[in-house]
């Protein structure tokens, strides 16, 4: 919200809280609330809390428990009524309203594939997938110019080669051995810093790609936004903002 301050003559702008962490929903804290999508109206607001457990400081534990605790949620600004619409998901992470604002296409990180959850219309409730068996495990979702979505992946699954974390998700006794001997800080490194931002199109076709393999330029890759021809790319981790010209050679 804007309002002018007459002494400075300036425009400032006032925050005001939707929605808190830790408030409780539907027998369940939101503990780790992630990505947020709102409909064109502006009257809704689609959001993924990714865990009830963990928070994002732990968000490594939740990857390596690979709990389906995740849920997609609705808040109306206008009744500012809050309600579930899906869960029992795995790290829901990156969230995006699709054209017809019936649908949001969710990433599941620890299951490396984009769910498409029914929001409203004559299939609201229900949920399918959008793309499955992803190269990388996905974080956030953003529209393209060619009417599909950038898709960014801060951790790759080799293949052919050996991905860690698919071989800890059928081995939970493991994972809980190695994060008694180790730390987090520890673990991070670990992990191969191969950065891919993907363009998908519906069908889960990939249309192009762009591959980081030694994170020189961006590790841990978690958002690319496309702008007038120029792709802006973040990290979770790197203080900076990566751009690559789309339009080069």
């Amino acid at each position: 919200r804007l309002f002018s301050n007459q002494q400075t003559g300036l425009t400032e702008r006032a925050v005001t809280r939707l929605v808190a962490g830790g408030q409780e929903v539907g027998g369940r804290k939101l503990s780790f609330i992630n990505d947020v999508a709102v409909t064109q109206d502006g009257r809704k607001l689609y959001f993924t809390d990714s865990s009830s457990r963990w928070q994002r400081r732990d968000y490594l534990h939740l990857i390596m428990e690979a709990t389906a605790d995740g849920r997609v949620l609705e808040y109306d600004t206008e009744t500012r009524e809050l309600t579930v619409v899906m869960e029992n998901l795995r790290f829901p992470n990156g969230i995006q309203l699709l054209p017809d604002q019936e649908s949001v296409l969710v990433a599941e990180t620890t299951m490396a594939r984009i769910r498409r959850v029914h929001v409203a219309g004559l299939n609201k409730g229900g949920m399918d997938t959008f793309v499955d068996n992803l190269p990388g495990f996905p974080d956030n979702i953003r529209p393209s110019s060619s009417g599909g979505y950038w898709v960014s992946m801060a951790a790759v699954r080799p293949n052919p080669g050996f991905s860690m974390l698919d071989f800890l998700s059928q081995r939970p006794w493991v994972k809980k051995l190695i994060f008694k001997l180790f730390s987090q800080d520890v673990l991070i490194k670990a992990v191969p810093r191969y950065s891919l931002v993907a363009e998908i199109q519906d069908g889960g076709v990939c249309r192009r790609s762009f591959h980081d393999p030694n994170g020189l330029v961006a590790a841990y890759v978690s958002e690319a936004h496309e702008h007038h021809g120029k792709l802006y790319i973040g990290s979770f981790r790197s203080p900076y903002i990566a751009v690559l010209d789309l339009q080069g050679p």
